[in-house]
């Protein structure tokens, strides 16, 4: 059994971001994934996922669980109640250590990140995936918290890069080719971070020149989370994979702690700053 760890990573008024304590909490965090992926999004819940109501896989155990929590008596309709209030926001969490010792990461079924790992020894990964927040609470406050969640998580755990799938809505490429074309284009890393999808999966979609692709368009066609990825300074591996269960393509973002934008630092601190240290500090 792993140590339960109850730190607050971030809070804005009755809003609180900390790692889901104990098995109720973690399936709480199942449950909200099971309402925006499949009850409100189109996802295909299998026979599993149906009879519990709860979005859940073998990388549930091994991962921590973000938890944006409303702190309050009163829930609202449909509300998922969790220690001292409301959960409203989830990230599944998959550090590099748990990832070796057990099956690996989630996103190797997609895309090959072994060649990757092997020739980075010393470079921790911290694995994100599984991200949602209640309709009604999609709100910058909540995403904030997630952000300052997550980012208070690799400090404390000395981590060096985050990366996971994100997802575009549908798996008609040919209705995705701009926003595609985009990503594949205009956000490739760097040799070093290099990263492909597996040949067995990856979907071909149709090319486009890069000075045929309308940027503001592209943008406009991302769902929030990829754009909050790249205007911290992320990269996109090479290719996309349909995943049919949940409806959607499939790209990998790959973010470089030193490749972040150093404006951000001010707002959400420096990388090398011990999140535990600062806030004793600002009491």
């Amino acid at each position: 059994m792993r140590k339960e760890v109850r730190l607050i990573f971030a809070q804005k008024g009755n809003l609180v971001a900390r790692l889901a304590s104990g098995e109720h909490e973690r399936q709480a965090a199942q449950s909200l994934r099971y309402q925006v992926f499949y009850q409100e999004l189109s996802a295909a819940p299998d026979a599993m996922a149906i009879e519990h109501a709860r979005d859940m896989d073998e990388f549930d155990d091994i991962c921590d669980h973000l938890l944006v929590v409303r702190q309050t008596e009163h829930l609202e309709n449909d509300g998922i109640r969790v220690r001292g209030g409301e959960l409203v926001g989830t990230y599944r969490l998959l550090p590099h250590d748990r990832a070796t010792a057990s099956q690996g990461f989630y996103s190797q079924k997609e895309f090959d990140l072994a060649p990757l790992i092997a020739s980075k020894p010393d470079t921790r990964f911290l694995e994100l995936g599984r991200s949602c927040v209640q309709k009604k609470f999609r709100t910058r406050p909540v995403v904030e918290l997630l952000w300052q969640g997550i980012w208070n998580y690799l400090r404390l755990n000395e981590l060096d890069v985050m990366f996971g799938c994100a997802s575009l809505e549908g798996t008609d490429v040919n209705a995705l080719k701009l926003p595609l074309n985009f990503l594949q284009k205009k956000f490739r890393p760097p040799a070093e971070w290099h990263i492909k999808a597996h040949a067995h999966c990856r979907a071909s979609f149709p090319a486009m020149a890069p000075d045929a692709i309308n940027d503001r368009q592209a943008l406009r066609a991302l769902p929030p989370l990829i754009k909050g990825y790249l205007r911290l300074g992320a990269f996109v591996g090479e290719g996309v994979v349909p995943d049919h269960q949940f409806n959607t393509i499939d790209v990998l973002i790959i973010l470089p702690v030193s490749a972040i934008d150093p404006r951000y630092f001010p707002r959400f601190g420096a990388p090398n700053q011990n999140p535990v240290a600062a806030k004793k500090n600002r009491q």
